[in-house]
């Protein structure tokens, strides 16, 4: 059976919805539907990593990983008028990832890729909201990956909840990157900001 991260999403039904909020300053809109992550609104993960995240003015290049139908690139390249990469295993999702570039007037190249199957370059940024429900093999992958698609100097930030296995993540991404500092914490979301000195 289909899910948010599975390519087959194409064949659930379709019912179109918009929905539109602000994230600091920035206004957002969105089309959503069926077969993707939170698709009625921004969800608690996302809005917690964004009361957190930093894009620094010296980071140019920013990957958005399992971009869903496009909140956290988006808001990225409209907030901070950067071109954002956007990858995603699931076609609905890159499709309406597409669609809402054009609606928030942004820069985004958006692409299919499980995972960095299909990345072919490094970034000073990388931000998951990672398919938990994907398991942790799948997501797991995403940690372990990360680091060799950084460029010197490169940070990532990931959004994952305590009753997720946020523990065993940050332990996990302690033996892969020299720094995982939690930035926050809030309604069990923890932030983590990955990076070697």
């Amino acid at each position: 059976m289909p899910h948010y991260f599975s390519e087959d999403n194409n064949t659930l039904k379709s019912n179109p919805l918009e929905v539109a909020f602000r994230v600091n300053d920035t206004d957002l809109k969105f089309q959503t539907d069926y077969g993707v992550f939170s698709k009625s609104g921004l969800d608690r993960g996302t809005r917690v990593l964004f009361d957190y995240l930093e894009v620094l003015d010296n980071e140019q290049s920013v990957l958005d990983l399992g971009c869903g139908y496009g909140v956290i690139g988006i808001y990225i390249a409209k907030s901070h008028q950067l071109s954002v990469d956007m990858v995603d295993v699931n076609k609905r999702a890159l499709e309406l990832s597409e669609k809402n570039s054009i609606l928030n007037k942004v820069d985004t190249n958006v692409y299919m890729s499980d995972g960095f199957s299909n990345v072919e370059k490094k970034f000073d940024l990388i931000i998951t909201n990672p398919p938990i429900r994907a398991g942790k093999k799948v997501y797991y992958k995403f940690f372990s990956d990360s680091v060799n698609y950084l460029n010197e100097g490169g940070r990532f930030y990931v959004v994952i909840n305590k009753k997720h296995g946020a523990m065993s993540a940050i332990k996990y991404l302690e033996s892969i990157y020299e720094s995982v500092e939690i930035l926050g914490k809030k309604k069990g979301f923890h932030v983590l900001l990955c990076k070697n000195d």
